[in-house]
């Protein structure tokens, strides 16, 4: 059975080499504040909560490192959306001195560096600016990653399409909080398959109204046996 906690995600038949070994890798939530989601056009701002939502929740149940960060959390940016620490309890909050750019603090890379992990998974807001900045100098410093760009929220489709280009550009893999789920996921024959089978309800609301419909097929086809 696939153990999320394996030095490799690499299934037996050998299949995901070029995927994210959930070992690897550290979740980065960087300035998901009030303050800022009120900017926030590229996406709804109930999508985005909800997505980071399950990326916390998903960092618990596969036990995978959290680091967040705000830049001025007593400014006009905001606090942290409580959500992040209330599923992710285990998430670690470095304080920046005002940097805008992650990076530049030197408690944060510190953070980075202590955990071990050389596989990044980032999100944030601005895409443009939150995440793309640390995003480019951590694969300037040999880090591979990834921006989870519907976990993050940009003030305009122009900025998203350029961030994109950017990132593709810096050698940043862009991705999304559904193929994050399942690239971490890879397997029903797990024991967390049916937790994690509900986050899918959180990236896809549809996928809930599907699971439910099979459960109520089960449940009657149970009972006119």
């Amino acid at each position: 059975m696939y153990n999320s906690k394996s030095k490799s995600s690499v299934l037996p038949t050998g299949g995901g080499a070029a995927l994210i070994d959930p070992s690897d890798a550290l979740i980065l939530l960087l300035d998901h504040q009030s303050g800022l989601f009120q900017t926030v056009k590229d996406i709804s701002v109930s999508d985005l909560r909800r997505n980071v939502e399950m990326i916390a929740k998903l960092a618990t149940l596969l036990d995978i490192p959290v680091i967040t960060t705000a830049s001025e959390p007593a400014g006009t940016n905001g606090p942290l959306m409580p959500e992040i620490h209330e599923y992710a309890p285990h998430a670690v909050y470095v304080p920046r001195k005002g940097e805008v750019n992650a990076w530049d603090n030197d408690d944060f890379v510190a953070k980075v560096r202590s955990s071990g992990r050389k596989t990044l998974i980032m999100a944030g807001v601005w895409t443009s600016v939150c995440v793309m900045f640390p995003a480019l100098d951590a694969r300037a410093a040999g880090y591979d990653v990834y921006a989870v760009l519907d976990a993050s929220g940009d003030p305009s489709e122009m900025a998203s399409r350029i961030s994109l280009a950017r990132f593709v550009q810096g050698g940043v893999k862009p991705t999304s909080t559904n193929a994050l789920l399942s690239e971490l996921h890879r397997t029903w024959a797990r024991p967390e398959a049916a937790e994690l089978g509900k986050l899918y309800g959180l990236v896809a609301p549809n996928y809930a109204a599907v699971a439910e419909s099979y459960a109520r097929a089960q449940q009657a086809a149970r009972e006119a046996s």
